[in-house]
Formats: structure tokens, sequence, C-alpha cells
């Protein structure tokens, strides 16, 4: 990476995140030199990509930054000597979310983008997509870092380390940093004053020990959680009070996703509301997009709207930021990153992707050692890995049967028939999206 400047390309680049983005290196321009920021998607989000691209050049010009912005549907030519590469995805666009939400949640399952069945197939589309990027990586821009924040970002940032050919893999998520903010609310302190060690998988992960200018006041949060005073700490997930008692027990610090585990028939109920009025959060979120891209297409905006913060990923691209201008600075920092295990958690292989607080160097995170998985949620999150890895292999491989596997030891999926009945569904639903189980749809679609 050269010092005087840095080329930066965004698979996904017509996302709604990206004025967050640009905002992010527009902010720390002085000491993280973008020169060039190429946003790249596919022939069917062009539109998008016109529309927040102008948006991106409008806001670059306004700030006085020598930052050049480029817009392409070719990503081979964006890669070629790239140093940073961010994705932040949708394979089949929010159409294919509201499938992954409406689908399981018409069987009376909870419909969720990166949990669940949902959730699995999400990857199951993503995952061949992502490592195609990570092979032209390897030929074009061989040495540059691969900041992935497409979800679901766990199972994706695994796929890569262990099938791909780059291994300057970082995965990334908004909830840790969205945690850390949550728990400085309930101090009453700044964010700036709390350091939290994060340990679990990617939308499973727990507050460990929470620390306030180095002191531990683990037992205050906890405290806190159990009296109500943590609120919503994204937006795309309901704020139901945690039992005291159960926080209590746990004795740390949930993220939000853990609601669809440990609060699994009040999650459901109050999605089943959602999906019977045609309000499930993907249907909410592609209004939610719709709104945000007539904003963007205004001429006069040169800012990031403040209607972004409604998105769930608010504080995504704030994070991506802060992790790429601390590799490229070489700060030794401590952030909360998905990489390698390598002994950071015992009982997880070293091979598995966790989400785990890391030193942040230029050569990439370094995890901390947080020891032995607490008793309480040992279970739960080996489940989850195991399951994350079937799903893997499931994607790369198209195998159905360990497909069929994956999503019936999912704890979201009470039955082994209930999760043949969702995967043949949801195998035909997404066929355009699913071709290394080409062969195995269309012996479903015979069959009927």
């Amino acid at each position: 990476m050269k010092k005087d400047g840095i080329k930066i390309v965004t698979i996904g680049g017509g996302s709604s995140y990206t004025p967050e983005l640009v905002e992010g290196f527009i902010k720390r321009y002085n000491e993280l030199p973008v020169r060039e920021l190429w946003l790249v998607d596919v022939e069917a989000g062009k539109h998008k990509l016109e529309i927040v691209g102008e948006l991106a050049k409008r806001m670059v010009e306004k700030a006085g930054v020598p930052m050049e912005i480029h817009l392409t549907l070719d990503r081979r030519e964006a890669l070629k000597d790239a140093d940073f590469v961010t994705t932040q995805l949708r394979v089949g666009l929010l159409d294919a979310r509201i499938k992954d939400e409406r689908i399981p949640l018409s069987h009376g399952l909870i419909g969720q983008e990166t949990n669940g069945a949902g959730g699995m197939f999400k990857a199951l589309r993503t995952i061949p997509v992502i490592l195609d990027i990570d092979k032209d990586m390897a030929e074009l821009c061989p040495n540059a870092f691969l900041i992935n924040f497409t979800n679901p970002a766990g199972m994706v940032t695994e796929a890569l380390l262990r099938y791909g050919k780059n291994k300057r893999v970082i995965g990334l998520c908004n909830v840790p940093i969205n945690m850390e903010k949550a728990a400085a609310n309930m101090l009453g302190v700044d964010h700036s004053r709390i350091r939290m060690d994060f340990v679990g998988l990617n939308h499973m992960v727990y507050g460990k020990k929470i620390f306030l200018d180095g002191l531990d006041v683990t037992n205050q949060v906890v405290d806190a959680i159990a009296d109500g005073k943590m609120g919503a700490i994204v937006k795309n997930i309901k704020d139901f009070e945690w039992d005291a008692d159960f926080i209590k027990s746990l004795g740390m610090m949930p993220c939000p996703y853990h609601k669809y585990y440990y609060e699994t028939q009040e999650m459901l109920e109050s999605e089943l509301k959602e999906f019977a009025k045609g309000e499930t959060r993907a249907e909410v979120v592609k209004r939610l997009e719709d709104d945000l891209f007539k904003l963007y297409d205004d001429p006069n905006l040169d800012i990031k709207p403040p209607q972004l913060e409604k998105r769930g990923g608010a504080l995504y691209s704030d994070a991506a930021c802060r992790l790429i201008n601390s590799i490229y600075n070489d700060k030794g920092d401590i952030q909360p990153v998905d990489c390698r295990n390598n002994g950071a958690i015992e009982g997880l292989d070293d091979d598995s992707a966790v989400e785990v607080s890391c030193v942040i160097t230029k050569e990439g995170p370094r995890p901390l050692a947080m020891g032995k998985l607490p008793l309480q949620v040992t279970g739960l999150v080996q489940e989850i890995k195991n399951f994350e890895k079937l799903v893997i292999e499931a994607a790369v491989t198209g195998d159905y049967h360990t497909a069929l596997m994956a999503m019936s030891m999912n704890p979201l999926v009470p039955s082994d028939k209930m999760a043949k009945i969702l995967l043949d569904e949801l195998l035909v639903a997404h066929k355009d999206y699913l071709p290394q189980f080409k062969d195995e749809i269309a012996k479903i679609e015979s069959a009927k």
C-alpha cells in the first residue's frame, strides 16, 4: 500500500449503506487517504449504483477531498491493484430476502435474514459468488485485504478462510459496535471510554467482559440490562425486555440476535403478526430503501441523510472505515471482527471463523485469547458453529443431503420432516441463484 493514497473497491456499491461508507472515508481522509473509490455492482443494480454514485461524488466535492469516485459493472476492471476490497452484496436483491422470511413464516417458523432457514439460504446463494470474487482478487490484487460485511458474515468469512485463495480476509458486523454504544448509554458515558471482550460467533456474540476506563463494570451493565435499561441495539430486531433473572444467570451482555434462540416464542408471535399484515422486516426494508433512493436522487443532497439510520445496518460502514484505517496505519487498537479462531476460543476448531476482540495491525487482526466459553453458552455456540460448517459445505458442493442435515440441526427448525419441507420449498423458490443445486431442484420439481 502506498502512503500517498490507496485504492478501495466496494462490491455492492449500489447499496443504500454506501453514503455512510463515503462519509467515513471523508472524515478520516487526513490519516486514510483514499484516492480511488470504485463502486461496483451488477446489471440488476445499475440504477441504484448510478444514484448512489452521483451522491458520493457530490459528497466528495462538498468535502473538498481529492477522492476519485468510479462506477462500473466490470468487477475485474475495478479490482486491478486494489489495496482493500469491501463486499456488501445481496444475491437476489431484497426480493430474495422476502422469500427467506415469508416461506418459513408460512410454516409457523422464524423467518429471519441471517438465522434459521432464511439465514441458511442467504449463505447458499452468497458463498459461491464471494468465492468467485476471491478468485479474481487472487489474480488482480493478491495483496489486498477483503473486508466482508455481506451477511451472514460469519459463514461467508469462514467459507473464504476454508475454500478461498486469499487469507487476508476479515468479516465485520455492526452489532458489536452497537453493543458498545448501548453499554456506554446505560452507564451514561462516552462510547470511547468503553471496551468490551467479545466472544462467540457472528450474530451469536456475547460481551463477556465490559470495561470502563480499564475497570471491570460487567456486573453493572448486566444489572442495567436486567432493569430493562438496554433498549433496542439494532433497528431490525424487536425490543423486548430481557427477563431479569435470565440475564443475571447469563452474566454477560447478549446480542440482539440471541432473542431468536432465548425468546423464540415471543419473536415468532411478533413476526407472525407482521407476516399477516404483509410487513415482514424485508418488506419494511424494501419500502425504506425506496424512500432512501428518492432522497439520494435529489441533486441538491450532498450529505448522508439521517434517515439511513432507520436501516438495521447503521454503523456497518463506520466500523469498516475504522477497521481499514487501523490496518493502514498499523494502529494496534482493539476491535471486534470475524477472523480465524487460532485458539482464541478454546473448544472451537482453530480454522473456525469466530467473532472476537482482536488487535488490529498492518498484517490484519490478531485475536485475543478468550479462554473457554462459559458453560451456559457452550452448547448453543457449538451447535450453531456445526450448523454453519455444514451450510458452507453444502454451498460449495451443492450436496442435497449435506444441506438437509444442516437444516435439520438448526435449533429454529423443529423436526427433520419440517427441515425437508423447508429445504425443498426454498430451493425451488431460489433456483435462479442456486446453480450448484440445479439437478436436485429439477428432481424436486419433477416429483410435484
